[in-house]
């Protein structure tokens, strides 16, 4: 039997995971559970593993298995990962950095979106580019009706999202997103840059990265405006 807060927990935890790859910091637990401080967080972290439904992988950041979910509760599936293009997608790849390689002509499952420049997942680079590059993705990737565009990563502030340099991320247009979203930011108009959002009090926004070694820049509403929503990834090897 869990307490209330113990439920909780647990259905945070296993639903931000689902939606992104990775479990959820101390501070997001804390702020989602409005508790005080994150002492009651390990606690009830502690107790969750102790009762055999989440397991803290050792040496790693912000990574929480769940195991098993109370019978009210739907069973965990298994968690995003990228999809793993080889081949077509190489091609698509090396047209970004230059080469004249045509893009794969995409098969019956998959659609095309455009290729249109760098995002920086740490130093500002240019991104949005105009460009007539193209990049084959999985259908379901795409949401009907909607504008999407792929942009090639550059840096390293997003690898606990999963998110490495060099990975071709998959965004849908658009200018508004929720607390939590992955997005294109656009910053005082000139520097671009992947980031997770978070909606602060006074009408300002929070730009989080997804590793310790960056800082998560805290702006007017004025001075960013959001260019898309990551909605997939693609990886080659």
């Amino acid at each position: 039997m869990l307490t209330r807060k113990q439920y909780e927990l647990l259905r945070f935890i296993h639903a931000r995971t689902q939606r992104d790859g990775v479990s959820p910091s101390f501070d997001e637990m804390k702020e989602a559970l409005d508790l005080r401080s994150k002492s009651g967080i390990h606690r009830l972290i502690t107790a969750l593993e102790e009762r055999g439904f989440i397991h803290r992988l050792a040496h790693r950041a912000r990574a929480i298995e769940v195991i098993k979910l109370p019978e009210n509760m739907e069973q965990p599936r298994r968690a995003f990962t990228p999809t793993v293009v080889q081949g077509g997608a190489g091609a698509a790849r090396a047209d970004a950095r230059g080469a004249t390689s045509p893009a794969p002509r995409p098969d019956s499952a998959s659609r095309s979106v455009p290729l249109v420049g760098r995002i920086a997942a740490g130093a500002p680079i240019e991104a949005l580019q105009s460009s007539d590059r193209r990049l084959g993705v999985p259908a379901d990737m795409l949401s009907p009706g909607a504008e999407h565009f792929a942009l090639e990563v550059r840096g390293d502030s997003m690898v606990d999202a999963g998110i490495f340099d060099g990975d071709l991320v998959v965004i849908r247009r658009q200018d508004v997103a929720d607390s939590g979203d992955i997005v294109v930011a656009l910053i005082e108009d000139h520097e671009a840059t992947l980031k997770r959002l978070r909606h602060q009090k006074g009408g300002r926004v929070a730009l989080e990265a997804a590793n310790p070694a960056y800082e998560t820049r805290i702006l007017g509403a004025d001075q960013v405006r959001i260019q898309g929503r990551l909605v997939g990834l693609v990886r080659t090897y």
